[in-house]
């Protein structure tokens, strides 16, 4: 009766406009966390924060409050909003830790309808949002829906050359003396597979790479060991032909790659599709342009391709009354540039430019099924404070802040590119982006940010009227 209960009221909730699920969206280190945690934080102090100008809800007075309620998802667990703050209250702060699970939060907003059946009918009302966080990784792998095992194996093929040939180099020497048509052998499978485990962690880790597939390889959470994660892709199909690959039996080495990439495919990746991407209401999708730009032109145009394989596993669709209560679609998506407080003021602009020619692809498709769209820069917790330097007699802008270590900065970190960098402009620049620690701030104020107030008001705005 109680689950009964809980589907009737999610129901009314959509046929009220009273419940709003956001996908915070982004691939590895993007800060999605920093995000959830910025975005609670902001909502829990509306009655006395003065840093939410550019909220209308907030700043009209409509929005009365916001606090925390037990989610509905109850097999989901809480998303870490207390341990984050105690990292970000801590001394010296510290930023919170990655996901490395899903997790999901509810907040209840009261506020007092302005239009509409709901004005008619009581003087406020409370609009529902919920929040899921997930890893990074995982979204990789919703790709993986539209490909069998061959045609992934393929797309792998081609990804490995320069710097991830390189990392794989033990890997493919290793995997090439497999007998695709033996007798399975679970020893040399499993080892086979931890040695590709061990190129997807090099290619995070030391290659400043992004499209790091399949994800859960990288951070199995709670299917680490199982032999769902013991497969590779084969790369070696041209020695073989399509007949014998065909031929190969479920009891061959091929036969249990191929059924083991079908079973995660099916029920890891179908699964956590299923129970979290095909249910948003709006879509916010943040994207880590700095690091990328530190790590050279590999890194960068990875990243570009991961997003645009990312991008076409969303569906997008005007939102309708009966969409809302049988089949929920992402009306809204704001992309968003984050880590704005790494660069001067100035380089805002710049920022911007460079992300609308990355998701330039995402943004025409999104356009073509007429969703709302937009794009800005962001800084969620914001770490540096804007200043000038004297350089040869002028002052430049600069930044201050302490690095990661707690040394003490003033910088000018570099100009970003209003374009897409081509060959000659990595050639001719370098970039040096530092990583900033938060800045310090009290327990009973809202953290300091860069255009969260914007970010709520396109998010949230419409719902609160």
């Amino acid at each position: 009766m109680n689950r009964i209960g809980n589907e009737l009221n999610k129901i009314v909730n959509r046929s009220l406009d009273r419940h709003v699920r956001l996908a915070v969206t982004g691939l590895s280190r993007a800060g999605k966390t920093a995000f959830i945690t910025s975005l609670v934080n902001q909502l829990l102090h509306v009655s006395t924060n003065p840093r939410l100008p550019l909220f209308s809800a907030v700043r009209d007075g409509h929005l009365l409050g916001a606090k925390r309620v037990p989610q509905a998802d109850m097999h989901v667990p809480k998303f870490g909003y207390d341990e984050g703050m105690n990292s970000l209250l801590s001394s010296p702060p510290e930023w919170p830790e990655p996901t490395r699970d899903v997790s999901q939060t509810r907040l209840a907003l009261r506020y007092k309808p302005q239009k509409g059946p709901m004005k008619l009918l009581q003087d406020t009302a409370t609009l529902y949002l919920d929040i899921v966080d997930y890893p990074g990784e995982w979204l990789l792998d919703l790709p993986l829906l539209e490909m069998d095992y061959l045609a992934w194996s393929q797309q792998q093929k081609k990804l490995l050359k320069g710097r991830r040939e390189e990392l794989a180099r033990e890997w493919l020497v290793m995997a090439e003396q497999m007998d695709p048509m033996a007798p399975a052998d679970e020893k040399q499978l499993e080892q086979l597979s931890a040695l590709f485990t061990e190129y997807l962690y090099k290619c995070k880790a030391e290659g400043g790479l992004h499209w790091v597939q399949p994800g859960r390889f990288v951070l199995p959470g709670e299917l680490a060991g199982a032999p769902v994660l013991q497969f590779f892709p084969f790369v070696w199909a041209n020695k073989y032909s399509e007949q014998q690959l065909q031929q190969a039996d479920e009891h061959t080495n091929f036969g249990v790659l191929k059924s083991r990439y079908k079973y995660y495919q099916q029920h890891v990746v179908k699964g956590f599709y299923r129970d979290h991407f095909s249910k948003f209401d709006r879509q916010i999708i943040l994207v880590d342009c700095l690091q990328p730009l530190n790590a050279g032109p590999e890194s960068f145009n990875d990243m570009r391709q991961a997003l645009d394989q990312l991008m076409q596993s969303f569906k997008y669709g005007r939102s309708s009354l009966l969409r809302r209560l049988l089949s929920p679609r992402i009306d809204k998506v704001l992309f968003a540039a984050t880590k704005a407080d790494h660069v001067t003021p100035e380089q805002h602009p710049n920022l911007v430019s460079l992300l609308q020619q990355i998701v330039n692809d995402a943004w025409q498709t999104a356009s073509f099924e007429g969703i709302k769209m937009d794009c800005i820069s962001l800084s969620s917790i914001q770490a540096t404070e804007p200043g000038f330097v004297s350089y040869q007699g002028q002052q430049m802008p600069a930044l201050r802040g302490h690095t990661l270590t707690g040394q003490a900065q003033t910088l000018f970190p570099g100009e970003v590119p209003r374009r897409l960098p081509n060959d000659e402009y990595w050639q001719e620049h370098g970039f040096d982006f530092v990583n900033f620690r938060p800045l310090e701030i009290q327990s009973d104020e809202p953290m300091p940010h860069i255009r969260m107030d914007k970010v709520l008001d396109y998010l949230l705005g419409d719902k609160l009227r």
